[in-house]
């Protein structure tokens, strides 16, 4: 019997790449890509789309009866800088919309779940440069709460109801098959197409603003190695930390300019610096590793080269 996979806040930046690998590997009609509304991208048209409030207990429970998923990907969230904006319909969206999935997989004998955390569960008293695994967490954002709270419900869930729910810590991640989300590194993802599009950009962040990063690709595929690890191999329920490149906005717009040698970058820090300014420069992910085999494949050169030749893409075609 084909496993039936439900994706929660599947229009995003992760879960459109994730549902389109999905479709993959499960068949497209056993993939259930599910959000708030339905975005235009033509993978959610090649298999079933429900809209999905995690808010909304009664449809979550349609959902779940009609489906009866046995692995969940949890996605839905609101993100870095526009949680700021909003702290409490944040507080509310992540805790409340994770919970009432959550006791939906109990209810309903969901196999596996995936709840992904972020880096900004660190703080400014976390050490910066090759952050460990187990170290100080102390954010000082709602997201980052939010996150921090997660993780530990990930951890007592599996403790006390035996939930097999299975996290990671994304950093900062850079696509070219969706725009980002209101994230604290979207610049990272916004770069690549104004440097196409005017050969300039505006930063929203300082130029040696060092921050963990990681191309789409190896953040989809982490997160489907982490959910088909074996059971026994998955020793931290609360979130791995994962790693793929650190680097600055100088130090990208260098290697863009590789590329594009007349690309100009000037700099207007924002309210997302101070969020910034509190996150790791770089992460020990050595935990993963040796738990479940975790191996990044893109370095920043194999990165800028990829997303300018997709985004270029992408623009000639529309």
């Amino acid at each position: 019997m084909t496993d039936t996979v439900l994706v929660i806040g599947a229009c995003g930046q992760v879960g459109t790449e994730l549902v389109e690998n999905l479709q993959k590997i499960y068949g497209a009609a056993h993939v259930v890509a599910s959000d708030i509304r339905q975005a235009e991208h033509p993978i959610f048209a090649n298999g079933p789309f429900e809209i999905l409030d995690v808010l909304d207990k009664v449809r979550i429970a349609e959902v779940f009866a009609k489906y009866k998923p046995t692995v969940v990907y949890h996605l839905a969230a609101m993100l870095s800088a526009t949680a700021e904006a909003k702290p409490k319909l944040a507080w509310q969206l992540n805790m409340d919309g994770t919970f009432n999935i959550f006791d939906a997989c109990l209810e309903y004998g969901v196999a596996k779940i995936f709840w992904p955390s972020s880096i900004a569960v660190f703080g400014p008293t976390t050490p910066r440069i090759n952050t460990p695994q187990s170290t100080i967490l102390e954010p000082n954002t709602v997201y980052g709460i939010t996150k921090l709270a997660g993780e530990r419900y990930c951890e007592y869930y599996n403790m006390r109801y035996g939930l097999d729910v299975r996290s990671i810590r994304y950093p900062g991640l850079i696509g070219w098959k969706s725009l980002p989300g209101g994230g604290t590194t979207d610049y990272a993802v916004d770069i690549f197409h104004q440097a196409l599009k005017s050969q300039s950009y505006e930063c929203f962040l300082g130029p040696n603003t060092s921050l963990p990063m990681m191309h789409m690709e190896d953040a989809v595929r982490a997160t489907l190695e982490i959910t088909d690890a074996p059971q026994d191999r998955i020793k931290l329920r609360s979130g791995y930390n994962i790693s793929g490149v650190s680097f600055n906005p100088d130090e990208l717009a260098s290697e863009i300019r590789k590329h594009i040698p007349n690309f100009v970058v000037t700099y207007e820090p924002d309210s997302r610096q101070t969020i910034a300014d509190s996150w790791p420069q770089s992460i020990d992910d050595s935990v993963a590793r040796a738990d479940w085999d975790w191996q990044e494949k893109y370095n920043i050169e194999k990165l800028v080269v990829n997303m300018l030749e997709n985004v270029s893409a992408t623009r000639t075609s529309t």
